[in-house]
């Protein structure tokens, strides 16, 4: 992409070609997006940006990027993808950051439900159609949710989607292999979508106790020493997780499995049902 533009893109405008593109051919979509602060944002696109830098591939100032490299990457794409990339290069050359993030506001507006520069660029009436889709969903519930099998932006974009206010991690260890999610990484990501991220090792299982899971028997049996020897010791953390649910209404555990029932976030969240002022929903995601 930055090649085919002469090399040099301003940070706003690569973000949105790249989502345009992802629109453009769902059967391979590179990339996910959240609605971010400026639109439409790949967490993962940027990272990607910054490993091309460290290997000297690209460049960036405060507001650009810039291929510095020799090679010709257009050349070493199947002729499908050449053309659609080169397709862009025409559609899209005298679109300026300005045009891009009206044209991306207008036909995806749920991207731009947390833009904090819609009203510069949108009319009242294009505004309205932004505002009439964010969500308000506010009954009080406590969901569950895994990250196995996603991208770091459907990840999120559940978390959006579902108006979670609060995302506790319950895992011991809040590490992954998985870009976006260990504890920094997410805990930068949920704020900057107005998430608060709070990290509760003391209800999370030990990582040398979950190796050797063949089947759900064997989970079965972890998490019966789990309800024995954790659920028993841990009832203030559980309280606090109600206190949090009660004070923000849509609060989320989350841990790896995308199977709640291979994981031990759903049995926390029963023992915090149990708890004698809990009246409220429970939601798997």
């Amino acid at each position: 992409m930055l090649q085919v533009f002469e090399n040099r893109l301003d940070k706003i405008q690569l973000q949105k070609l790249l989502f345009l593109h992802s629109r453009y051919d769902t059967k391979k979509r590179t990339y996910d997006f959240v609605p971010y602060k400026y639109g439409c944002y790949s967490f993962q696109a940027n990272a990607d940006l910054k490993t091309l830098k460290k290997y000297g591939i690209v460049d960036e100032t405060k507001n650009y990027w810039s291929k510095i490299d020799e090679t010709n990457y257009l050349a070493q794409l199947n002729s499908d993808d050449k053309k659609i990339v080169s397709d862009f290069a025409i559609i899209y050359k005298n679109k300026s950051s300005r045009d891009l993030i009206k044209l991306t506001y207008n036909r995806y507006p749920y991207f731009a439900i947390n833009s904090i520069i819609a009203e510069k660029h949108l009319s009242k009436q294009e505004l309205k159609k932004i505002n009439d889709i964010k969500f308000e969903e506010n009954e009080t519930t406590l969901f569950t949710i895994g990250y196995e099998g996603i991208s770091f932006e459907h990840y999120l974009n559940k978390l959006i989607r579902n108006n979670i206010k609060v995302l506790c991690d319950v895992r011991k260890n809040a590490l992954s292999m998985k870009y976006g999610f260990s504890k920094n990484q997410l805990k930068t990501a949920c704020e900057s979508l107005g998430i608060i991220y709070i990290h509760i090792p003391e209800v999370g299982i030990n990582s040398d106790k979950r190796k050797e899971l063949n089947c759900q028997k064997d989970y079965d049996l972890l998490f019966d020493e789990y309800k024995t020897n954790n659920l028993t010791q841990t009832v203030n953390y559980q309280k606090e997780i109600l206190n949090l649910l009660k004070k923000n209404k849509r609060i989320a555990l989350t841990c790896f499995e995308a199977d709640n029932c291979q994981c031990h976030r759903t049995h926390l969240a029963e023992a915090v049902s149990e708890l004698k002022e809990f009246k409220y929903v429970i939601e798997h995601l």
